[in-house]
């Protein structure tokens, strides 16, 4: 499967599909060239958004402020940008996603 996201100057552009609403925030896999993550968050005043950031951030083992919404702010595809010094622990990530490891939430998740 190819990569969900590339590479832009200094940034990575993570192809998301997030999924609002759910009982806990948690990966989902991958699915169509994206990562999918369940957020607990409600789609209002950007709260998704926020949770999407913050999870993805605490995954990268980054601060949330590292992690940008280049695309889809109120759409459920989203591009996020984030520092490409954090390029192996991605890779990593979607790593173990692939072979089906972790669909739990990160320490917790919400």
């Amino acid at each position: 499967m190819k990569a969900p996201f590339s590479v832009s100057g200094d940034r990575l552009l993570l192809s998301v599909k997030a999924v609002p609403g759910a009982s806990k925030t948690e990966f989902a896999g991958l699915k169509d060239q994206r990562l999918r993550v369940r957020v607990a968050a409600a789609p209002e005043r950007g709260r998704a958004n926020e949770a999407l950031r913050a999870f993805i951030a605490k995954a990268l083992g980054c601060g949330r402020r590292e992690i940008s919404l280049a695309a889809g702010e109120k759409s459920p595809l989203k591009t996020l940008a984030i520092p490409v010094l954090h390029r192996a622990k991605l890779e990593e990530l979607l790593r173990t996603l692939e072979t089906g490891q972790e669909t739990a939430p990160v320490n917790g998740g919400r």
